[in-house]
């Protein structure tokens, strides 16, 4: 379905019955991302799913500064009172865990439990996050410059997502088909407008989450492994578990581990 809220209109998909969860895919993903998942939940979950601003069959504004997270949280909350959902539990995957953070920061009393996989806070300083928004402007240029199809090649192979090469290769061709759905303006805008070097950094508000918190990491996925431990010292009521041998994309690469994880984080009540 579309859902129209603030001059934008967004996909939405409403899967399964029970107590409402929202799945937040990350940059170059949409709703379908979650769907090995979402088997495993929507039996007792309804499954809120939205292909955030400049992605997938949702639309993408011209102008950059609209993709501002903290305006696409706001998109969420009012996505969400259509659906006539006052509380839910929220999970996100790397942009989507940062865009998931946000609005659990923003409206914290709608947010029942948070998970978060691969994601992060934001960066810490001012320097850092000046040096990421150059990276994300050159790239974005580069998505527009060249086009869809180079950009995906790209970021199929940047060392992140090197352990989806073990992946069989008709899931890999899905999941470059998938990316190359995409608006390449929707992918530019959202780096510029979304990505970490632009978000306001979290980290000094990760002390006020009162919810129960679950951060899950791939072992092989060092970087945002440290960054989970060092976020669980913040936040009050946080469990961290890492996934043996898999990378950042846990929900792709082992989805039945994954659903499992979820179905028995979200029963801890």
């Amino acid at each position: 379905m579309n859902i129209h809220v603030n001059g934008v209109n967004y996909h939405v998909e409403v899967i399964g019955s029970g107590e409402p969860l929202l799945l937040l895919h990350g940059f170059t993903g949409d709703c379908t991302t979650w769907n090995a998942v979402v088997q495993f939940l929507n039996k007792r979950y309804q499954c809120i799913l939205i292909d955030i601003l400049g992605h997938g069959k949702t639309e993408c504004p011209k102008a950059a500064e609209r993709y501002q997270i903290e305006l696409v949280a706001h998109d969420i909350k009012d996505i969400l009172f259509q659906l006539k959902i006052n509380k839910i539990k929220v999970l996100g995957y790397s942009m989507g865990g940062r865009l998931a953070l946000t609005f659990a920061t923003c409206f914290p009393d709608m947010v029942s439990m948070l998970l978060l996989e691969s994601a992060s806070p934001g960066l810490k300083t001012e320097e850092a996050r000046i040096e990421r928004r150059h990276q994300d402007e050159r790239l974005a240029k580069r998505i527009i410059e060249e086009g869809i199809e180079s950009f995906v090649d790209y970021w199929t192979d940047i060392p992140l997502f090197k352990t989806q090469k073990r992946l069989d290769k008709a899931r890999i061709e899905q999941i470059r088909w998938q990316r190359l759905q995409n608006n390449p303006l929707g992918l530019a805008n959202s780096l510029i407008g979304m990505g970490t070097g632009s978000m306001p950094s979290l980290w000094r508000k990760l002390s006020t989450l009162e919810m129960p918190v679950y951060l899950i990491t791939g072992s092989l996925d060092e970087k945002f492994c440290l960054i989970a431990k060092e976020m669980q010292k913040w936040i009050p009521n946080a469990r961290h578990e890492t996934i043996l041998d898999a990378g950042h994309a846990i929900h792709v690469e082992d989805s039945r581990k994954f659903g499992t994880i979820i179905e028995e984080f979200l029963s801890n009540k």
